[in-house]
């Protein structure tokens, strides 16, 4: 802790170059995805699992706080993608860093740009909702619903540093050079997967912003009659349920396309993230085995609880019976 204080209060006093706040925007903006996908990985899973429990959420997801979140996801998004795209290029071209402060202001020029007719869409969509004179869930209502993610994370946490303590008693501290070899080994792997991964996310999560948030918009995902994006289905029943079945069951030839695409970015963006987490932790905990294991075992915990449960979802079956339970809801939370 004394180390992520220092980091704090010495980046507000230091007034360094840009490259230092492009350091500090890569990492904020990270972190804000990776907040953002453990929500939205367990929310979606809901589709398939607990049906009137994602018609909450993408009503919770249509409220102003959220609104107001949704600007801000997709603004960390697009500046964290091109950010990596300059990093991995630099990367593999270091003859080319003598360009980085260009660099660096031209990522962060071309962000703006990008987002000023992104922001634009999704405000139409925003009007659009609000012209139609809809009930919004209350913000009391909005606030306790996260408080089951708190607590989850709550108890990763818990559980990362009693399993770190655990292994400290059984195996001690020791070791340190007979693993250091193989660590370095493991970590030039987990190098070059960060910029690979990067690489293949981009397209991927733009492609998805893109679909969602500016062509179909949050506000139409449960909106009765509206034909469902990348799919020649229509949502006729008005779930959010019923949306992401039509989905993930529209073929392109033999293959479930969006089912297929969701894996790959489900995959990538969790390992992705989760390693840029374990990064972040780690920087901060390497005074102390105990928390440097746990901060280590949370990203591992993490990653896995979404890469089965979102994996599970995917490979799931929506039937009929459960977009009836999701209008029923849907009727409900608005009675």
């Amino acid at each position: 802790m004394t180390s992520l204080a220092l980091t704090l209060t010495e980046t507000l006093r230091y007034r360094g170059a840009i490259g230092q706040w492009s350091w500090v925007l890569h990492r904020v903006t990270g972190l804000g995805v990776v907040l953002f996908l453990v929500i939205h990985v367990i929310d979606t899973s809901w589709a398939v699992f607990y049906p009137a429990l994602y018609e909450k959420a993408i009503a919770i997801y249509q409220t102003p706080l959220f609104t107001i979140g949704e600007f801000v996801l997709v603004a960390c998004v697009v500046y964290h993608a091109l950010n990596g795209l300059r990093i991995s290029i630099f990367d593999n071209r270091p003859a080319l860093w003598k360009y980085q402060e260009r660099a660096a202001y031209g990522v962060l020029g071309l962000t703006v740009l990008l987002l000023i007719p992104t922001f634009i869409i999704m405000f139409a969509h925003v009007i659009h909702f609000y012209q139609g004179d809809p009930q919004v869930l209350g913000l009391g209502e909005v606030i306790s619903s996260q408080l089951p993610f708190i607590a989850g994370i709550a108890l990763a946490i818990i559980a990362a540093v009693l399993l770190s303590a655990l292994y400290g008693l059984i195996a001690g501290d020791g070791g340190k050079t007979a693993t250091r070899a193989a660590g370095s080994r493991l970590e030039r792997f987990w190098w070059s997967f960060m910029r690979v991964s990067g690489l293949l996310i981009v397209p991927l999560v733009f492609g998805h912003l893109i679909m969602i948030h500016l062509i179909q918009g949050v506000f139409e995902i449960n909106t009765a009659g509206q034909m469902v994006v990348g799919t020649n289905f229509i949502n006729e029943s008005g779930t959010a349920v019923e949306f992401v079945r039509d989905r993930w069951t529209f073929l392109l030839g033999p293959v479930a396309i969006w089912r297929a695409y969701d894996f790959a970015l489900l995959v990538l963006v969790v390992v992705h993230g989760f390693n840029g987490l374990r990064y972040v932790l780690t920087d901060y905990t390497m005074s102390s085995n105990l928390t440097r294991r746990a901060s280590v075992y949370l990203c591992v915990i993490g990653a896995t609880v979404l890469l089965v449960l979102g994996g599970a979802a995917l490979f799931g079956t929506i039937d009929q019976a459960a977009i009836a339970i999701a209008a029923e809801a849907a009727a409900n939370l608005h009675p």
